[in-house]
C-alpha cells in the first residue's frame, strides 16, 4: 500500500515538473503543446504495439473524442501561455480553481442539480482568486489566462467522465492528443507559424520536450490509471491536488528569486488549496456518516 502511496505522490510530483518544463522550453507556446501531442500520441501507438492494444473506435466516437483533445489542447495552450506571461507559481496557483469550474459545470452535463455546499467551494476558490488579483496586477495577462486554462481542465474533465464510461481512459487520451495535434495544425498552417525553426528546436528544447511526451503526458497517464485499481478515487483526487503545492517548490528550487511572490498571493493560494482539498474531505465525512446510520 504505501508503495502505491509513492508512486502517486511521483505522478504528481511529474505533473507539478510539467510547468518547470514548459518555463525551460524557449519555443512559443502553440509549438510546444504540438510537440507535446504528437510525442505523447505516437508514445502511445508504441504501447499499444507492444500490448497489441486494438485503439479503432466507431467514427462517431472518435470524432466526440477529437473535438475533447481540441479542448485539451486549448487547455495546455493557456496553460503554457501563462507560464510565459507570468511565471510558474501564478500558473499554478489559479490552476487549482479548475474546481471551481468543474463544480459548475458537472450539474449542466450531467443535468443534476448543483450542491450548495459546492457553491461555498465556488465562492472562497473566488476568494483566492481575487486576492491573487488585488496582489499580483502587473501578472494580469498571465493569471486571465491562466484561469481560462483552469476552466478548459474543468470541462475537459467533465467531458472525460462521460467518455470513459464507454471506453478505456488510454484510448480516450491517444485520440484526444491526435484531435489536439490536428486542430493545432489547422492554426500554425493559417497563421503561417510551421516554420523550419520548429522542426529543428534547439537540444535542450527538445530534451524537454521529450521528457514533456513521454514520461510528463504518457507514461504519467499509464501510471495513474494503474494506481486508480489500487487506491480509492479519494485518496488519488486528494494527492492530486498537490500538483500546485509541488509545482511552485519546484519553481523556487529551479528558478529562485524570480518565483518570490506577495503576501496577498500565498493568502490567495492557500485559500484556493484549502478549498480544494476542504471538499472531499467533506464527502469523506458525509459517507462516514450515511454508513453508520
Amino acid at each position: 500500500m504505501l508503495y502505491n502511496h509513492l508512486k502517486l505522490h511521483l505522478i504528481v510530483i511529474i505533473f507539478g515538473f510539467t510547468a518547470i518544463l514548459g518555463k525551460l522550453i524557449t519555443m512559443p507556446a502553440e509549438q510546444l503543446v504540438w510537440w507535446r501531442m504528437l510525442i505523447a500520441a505516437l508514445t502511445f501507438i508504441a504501447l499499444f504495439s507492444i500490448n497489441r492494444t486494438k485503439f479503432i473506435l466507431p467514427l462517431r466516437e472518435v470524432l466526440k473524442i477529437l473535438g475533447v483533445g481540441l479542448i485539451v489542447a486549448g487547455h495546455w495552450l493557456c496553460f503554457f501561455g501563462a507560464i510565459k506571461l507570468s511565471n510558474v507559481s501564478v500558473m499554478l496557483g489559479c490552476l487549482a480553481s479548475a474546481t471551481l469550474f468543474t463544480s459548475l459545470l458537472e450539474p449542466v452535463v450531467f443535468r443534476r442539480r448543483m450542491n450548495g455546499v459546492e457553491v461555498i467551494i465556488g465562492l472562497l476558490i473566488i476568494a483566492g482568486l481575487y486576492l491573487i488579483f488585488q496582489f499580483e496586477t502587473h501578472y494580469w495577462k498571465g493569471i486571465v489566462t491562466a484561469i481560462t486554462s483552469a476552466f478548459l481542465a474543468g470541462l475537459f474533465t467533465v467531458l472525460n467522465r462521460k467518455l470513459v464510461a464507454k471506453h478505456r481512459a488510454r484510448i480516450i487520451t491517444f485520440w484526444e492528443m491526435i484531435g489536439g495535434v490536428l486542430g493545432i495544425s489547422i492554426y500554425l498552417i493559417f497563421s503561417g507559424g510551421f516554420s523550419v525553426e520548429m522542426f529543428h528546436p534547439k537540444r535542450m528544447d527538445m530534451v524537454c520536450l521529450l521528457i514533456l511526451g513521454t514520461i510528463c503526458t504518457a507514461f504519467a497517464f499509464v501510471v495513474q490509471v494503474d494506481i486508480m485499481k489500487k487506491l480509492t478515487a479519494y485518496v488519488v483526487v486528494l494527492t492530486l491536488n498537490l500538483e500546485p503545492v509541488y509545482g511552485i517548490l519546484l519553481a523556487f528550487l529551479f528558478f529562485g528569486q524570480s518565483e518570490l511572490m506577495s503576501a496577498g498571493f500565498y493568502a490567495g493560494t492557500m485559500i484556493i488549496l484549502a478549498a480544494v482539498f476542504g471538499y472531499p474531505a467533506y464527502l469523506k465525512h458525509l459517507e462516514r456518516k450515511n454508513a453508520i446510520r
